[in-house]
């Protein structure tokens, strides 16, 4: 399953690079963005689950008794912090060095998925101590009810924005759409996301199960979790602040990822965990391909970006996404207005030539934020026999 995240993300990427709008401006093009939605649930969920399986493997080396149960805590706490920290800082790093080819940290720092990822490791280790329950409990309690501030955003992100700590609050909570004047951009907070991680490690108990129970288990509870999808956002009474229009049509699917709805996280967690077992079971080269993958997702995240940025340094007609809405509008998706997505620093300089930025698509204020999200992209001409330099 983590194989198959990791490919489909990459085919979202592919889009960024390549300057087109995220969700328009045709079907195709939105579902390109939407079929990758399940990829960052299915990291930071399985992650979880990852923590618990080694976890198990702690016990059987320490010993069951309840001061070797203590000290199995104790590892695998230590095992988290040392992995999260490892991850934020090649975050901050070695991975943003791959997204923009330069080392302008002064004007440039993302905070993206492979930090947030390391921030919830060392939050989980914190949770470690607690009973099982009670870990599920502070898990489903985030997911469920961080929506339950929605009706006070137009108040709280201004409030946010005007604090002397605005990234503090974009770090918690309210991720890009809280905005910000400096060089460190949030793009994924810590809630809700450590909350579908401290569900992940809960699920963990799922898939030590005898086997045809387990997946017995992981079809209702993916069956039930894409119901409360379908429901929640038929009658649009919770979950969601971008309220589903009503009229039948890509509109539907089109729910907030930053910071990311209880509608969000059904909508693709309730898939993935249904097809475990579907996955669970296959076999055959193409099985084999994506097994590899998700073996070596890190290495596979950083080192394609990488590959990638050299080969449009080596382009001739170049054209860079700088910035992006997360969910972009377009008129095949039933008027889905734009997210603020953080941007990206200009990535590609030529010797001699013009780089110009320009507007894909008309800017629109945001229901939710009242903010405008333009999208623009940098067209990097250049001339003959002229090299580019990053």
């Amino acid at each position: 399953m983590r194989g198959l995240a990791m490919v489909l993300m990459a085919i979202d990427h592919v889009r960024v690079y390549s300057g087109v709008p995220a969700g328009g401006p045709a079907p195709g093009i939105f579902f390109t963005r939407w079929v990758t939605h399940f990829c960052a649930p299915a990291f930071v969920f399985l992650a979880g689950t990852s923590a618990f399986l080694h976890g198990r493997k702690l016990a059987d080396f320490h010993g069951s008794a309840e001061g070797l149960r203590y000290e199995t805590h104790t590892a695998l706490a230590r095992y988290l912090v040392t992995r999260g920290a490892v991850l934020v800082l090649l975050e901050l790093t070695l991975i943003r060095l791959a997204w923009t080819f330069n080392v302008d940290f002064a004007h440039y720092i993302l905070a993206g998925v492979i930090w947030m990822l390391g921030w919830c490791m060392i939050l989980l280790a914190a949770l470690m101590y607690l009973p099982l329950p009670a870990i599920t409990a502070i898990g489903l309690a985030i997911v469920v009810g961080h929506n339950l501030i929605d009706p006070f955003l137009p108040q709280l992100i201004p409030a946010a924005q005007a604090s002397a700590t605005p990234w503090l609050w974009q770090v918690l909570y309210f991720g890009p759409i809280a905005g910000g004047s400096g060089p460190f951009v949030v793009l994924y907070s810590i809630v809700p996301w450590i909350g579908v991680m401290a569900i992940g490690y809960a699920f963990g108990a799922v898939m030590v199960m005898e086997p045809e129970r387990r997946r017995r288990t992981c079809v209702i509870l993916g069956l039930c979790a894409i119901a409360a999808f379908i429901t929640l956002r038929a009658t649009r009474v919770y979950g969601d602040p971008r309220e589903w229009n009503g009229v039948l049509g890509l509109g539907f699917l089109n729910t907030t990822k930053y910071p990311a709805s209880l509608q969000f996280l059904l909508m693709t967690l309730g898939p993935m965990i249904a097809l475990l077992p579907l996955v669970e079971r296959a076999r055959g080269r193409a099985a084999g391909m994506f097994v590899v993958f998700g073996r070596v997702p890190l290495f596979y995240y950083d080192s394609r970006r990488g590959a990638r940025r050299f080969a449009r340094a080596r382009g001739t007609n170049q054209s860079v996404a700088l910035r992006e809405s997360s969910d972009g509008e377009s008129a095949a998706a039933g008027g889905l207005h734009m997210e603020p997505r953080p941007p990206l620093p200009g990535l590609l300089r030529c010797r001699r030539g013009a780089v110009r930025a320009v507007p894909l698509v008309r800017p629109r204020e945001s229901s939710t934020t009242g903010r405008v999200a333009p999208l623009l992209v940098a067209q990097a001409f250049r001339p003959a026999h002229t090299s580019w330099q990053p």
